[in-house]
């Protein structure tokens, strides 16, 4: 993985320097003949680019300049750079490069390609060549990234829109398969189950809506499809916007195996080692509070991260983020309280306000509120039973007789 970082941050280095070259040199041009395709490229290992990329490719059919336009492009060097990103204040651009160097890329990561030659008349092809030259323009080729509504993709259905405008209709399905947003997204990370689990972990209710087709096009996949759907109207006779299509890179697929650490294995075997700590617990007359300080101070710190990503960044889908039931920031109270051994009244009403948080997610999670991941199934578990513990054994807490911390 660090290799596959490495080998983007020096690539992305030695583009950023040489792209403000090419901008003059495919400018200069003149020509009237363009082939214009639609490139969209399968997921990759990492989380960056586990959903996959769009692109549009433009051939110059007289002097074979061959270009490809990207709205995906990022600086890692960017100062505060994973700050800017999970504030959603990080700036992508729109970047060229030739088409050898941006197949380069995908053959070194062995990710497939493919190629949808779009049949545009040639004024149609002229106006969209022009329009890109002028979103490339310095002042014009940043735009502020945004996951679900402005992305690699959805800046390329936007300047089709632009500049065919009535002309396209994008021929949507009548009866479109019913998914939220969360289950598109899981499509997708499902190989990658520790960044599937952080997903759900930072994403709220907003995203457990029924997408529309169109909403549907932020990944560059479902773009694919509405291309091959599409079709071009009011210029002659109707005919499809796609006029062939092929596979530029093919790999062979590869099989996913979830190996033991993921979180389904974690939280479940956590869950029952807590089960087992509680019962010898209750059998021995130990509270094994060095535990709960633990798991609590861990779930108030899961608790913060959320209320930051809530109320203290740009992302509109970290909004009404109820996993903050039960990874509460009070929590961290909780733990601190048991810590201290200066057991307060106001704690053992904390214990019973901590458990019905916890059972008040479930209840969310059955009315369709939020869905959540479903590793989280055991860590409720172990809320309800520790708290329930605690609660009930608030005397032996105070009384601080035979506690195994």
């Amino acid at each position: 993985m660090l290799n596959k970082i490495s080998f983007m941050r020096s690539f992305l280095k030695k583009f950023l320097l040489i792209y403000p070259f090419i901008y003059p040199f495919i400018f200069a041009a003149n020509a009237q003949n363009y082939q214009i395709s639609l490139l969209t490229c399968d997921p990759g290992d990492e989380l960056y680019s586990a959903f996959g990329h769009s692109a549009i490719r433009v051939l110059d059919m007289e002097s074979n300049q061959d270009i490809v336009f990207n709205y995906g492009t990022f600086d890692f060097n960017t100062p505060f750079f994973y700050v800017k990103f999970t504030q959603r204040t990080l700036d992508y651009m729109l970047s060229v490069s030739t088409y050898e160097r941006f197949l380069y890329e995908y053959n070194y990561f062995q990710r497939n390609v493919r190629e949808q030659i779009l049949d545009l008349n040639p004024e149609q092809s002229k106006q969209l060549v022009q329009f890109l030259q002028v979103n490339y323009q310095p002042s014009n080729r940043f735009y502020r990234y945004d996951f679900f509504y402005d992305n690699c993709a959805t800046r390329i259905r936007d300047a089709f829109e632009e500049v065919l405008g009535k002309q396209l209709d994008w021929n949507e399905k009548t009866e479109p398969e019913k998914k939220t947003f969360r289950n598109l997204i899981d499509e997708y990370v499902y190989p990658l189950p520790w960044a599937d689990f952080g997903i759900d972990l930072a994403l709220g209710a907003v995203i457990d809506v029924d997408a529309k087709e169109r909403e549907k096009q932020f990944l560059p996949d479902y773009m694919e499809e509405a291309f091959a759907r599409a079709m071009i109207v009011g210029d002659g006779p109707t005919r499809p916007l796609v006029k062939s299509s092929h596979v530029v890179l093919q790999f062979d697929e590869r099989d996913f195996k979830m190996g033991l650490f993921n979180p389904y294995f974690t939280w479940w075997f956590l869950a029952i080692l807590v089960m087992v700590l509680t019962y010898m617990g209750h059998k021995k007359k130990k509270l094994f509070k060095g535990f709960d300080i633990l798991f609590f101070t861990v779930l108030g710190m899961l608790g913060i991260l959320i209320v930051l990503l809530w109320f203290f960044t740009f992302h509109s889908q970290t909004k009404y983020n109820w996993n903050i039931l039960w990874a509460f920031p009070g929590h961290l109270a909780l733990a601190f309280g048991l810590w201290r051994g200066s057991l307060k009244p106001w704690l053992k009403k904390y214990l019973l306000f901590a458990l019905i948080l916890a059972n008040l997610c479930l209840v969310f999670w059955v009315f369709g509120v939020q869905s959540f991941h479903p590793s989280i199934v055991p860590l409720l578990l172990v809320v309800i039973l520790r708290t329930n513990f605690l609660y009930y054994n608030w005397e032996k807490l105070q009384e601080g007789k035979r506690i195994n911390v």
